[in-house]
C-alpha cells in the first residue's frame, strides 16, 4: 500500500537560515519560532487548497515572513481557481486569530507570548497582501491583470511593478523610518527575487505555450484575434490570454484572410521549428 503525502515537503531558503543564525545571537529566536509558525501555518493553507484541486506539488520553500508553494501549475489552471489557492494562504491568519482571542482567556500561553503572535500574525498577514511579486498581493493583482491582459503582457507588468513598488518601499524605510536589518533584507530579497524573474520570464510565458499545446490549459470561452501576414509567431503568442482559445485570423496584403486555430499555430512552433517564421509564411493562402 502506498503511503500518502499528508504534508508537503518544506525547504529552507538561504536568507532564512540568515535569519536563524541572527535570532540566535541576538536572542530573538522566540519571536523567529512564532512568526515561522504562522507562516507555515500560511503555506498549509495554500497547500491544501492546491491539493484539494489535485494540483502536482513539489513542497514548500520557506523565508521570513513568506513562503512559496513549489508546484507544477504555471498559468494552466482558472483564474478562480488559482484566486482560491492564494487567498488560502491570508485565510489562515484569520483562523489564527481567532485561535489567538479563545487562548486568551486560558492560562496556557503567557500574555507576552500571546502579544507577540498577534502582533506578528497581523504584520505577516498585511504584508503578504502587498501587490508585490511572489507575496499573495502580487499573485492577485498578476490574476487581475491576466483577466484582461494577454499572459504575457499581465506577466511583466506585473513584475515590473513589483520591482518599483519594492525599491519605493525600499526607499521610504531608509528615509523615513528607524532602520532595520530584517526589513531592509526582505525588501532586498524582493527585488532580487523580481529580477531574478524578470530574466526568466522568457522561460515562464514558453512554459504557459506548453501547456496550451499539450491541451493541459484551462479553457472557458473562444475569442478571435487579429493579425496581418507579417506578424511572427511569437509576436501572435504574445496576444494569447488565460482561459481563452483563439480563432487567428491572418490578414493579408492583398486583402486576403484565413482564419486558423491556434494549435496549429503552437505546432508549427514547436514541432516544425518555425521560430523566425512569420504567420503568413507558415499558412499561405491558396
Amino acid at each position: 500500500m502506498k503511503s500518502l503525502n499528508i504534508l508537503p515537503k518544506i525547504h529552507l531558503h538561504p536568507i532564512l537560515i540568515i535569519f536563524i543564525i541572527i535570532s540566535v545571537i541576538t536572542g530573538t529566536f522566540i519571536d523567529l519560532s512564532i512568526i515561522l509558525s504562522i507562516v507555515f501555518i500560511h503555506e498549509l493553507g495554500h497547500f491544501l487548497m492546491a491539493r484539494h484541486f489535485k494540483w502536482r506539488i513539489r513542497g514548500i520553500m520557506l523565508w521570513v515572513f513568506g513562503g512559496v508553494l513549489d508546484t507544477d501549475e504555471h498559468g494552466n489552471r482558472s483564474i478562480k481557481e488559482e484566486a482560491l489557492v492564494t487567498v488560502a494562504g491570508p485565510f489562515q491568519h484569520v483562523i489564527i486569530h481567532l485561535l489567538l482571542f479563545f487562548l486568551a482567556f486560558t492560562p496556557l500561553v503567557p500574555e507576552n507570548i500571546m502579544d507577540t503572535a498577534i502582533h506578528y500574525n497581523s504584520i505577516i498577514l498585511l504584508f503578504n497582501l502587498i501587490p508585490i511579486w511572489p507575496l499573495d498581493g502580487g499573485k492577485l493583482l498578476m490574476l487581475i491583470l491576466s483577466k484582461y491582459l494577454p499572459y504575457k503582457k499581465a506577466y511583466e507588468t506585473t513584475i515590473i511593478s513589483s520591482i518599483i513598488l519594492s525599491i519605493v518601499f525600499l526607499i521610504l524605510q531608509l528615509v523615513f523610518f528607524p532602520f532595520t536589518l530584517s526589513t531592509m533584507m526582505i525588501m532586498l530579497f524582493l527585488i532580487v527575487e523580481n529580477w531574478k524573474d524578470w530574466k526568466q520570464r522568457y522561460f515562464v510565458f514558453i512554459r504557459f505555450l506548453l501547456n496550451r499545446y499539450e491541451g493541459s490549459s484551462h479553457v472557458a470561452k473562444v475569442e478571435p484575434i487579429k493579425v496581418p501576414s507579417d506578424l511572427k509567431l511569437m509576436d501572435v503568442f504574445s496576444k494569447f490570454r488565460r482561459e481563452i482559445k483563439h480563432s487567428i485570423y491572418i490578414n493579408f496584403a492583398n486583402s486576403d484572410r484565413i482564419v486558423v486555430d491556434e494549435t496549429d499555430c503552437l505546432y508549427s512552433y514547436f514541432n516544425d521549428k518555425q521560430y523566425n517564421s512569420q504567420i503568413g509564411e507558415v499558412f499561405v493562402t491558396s
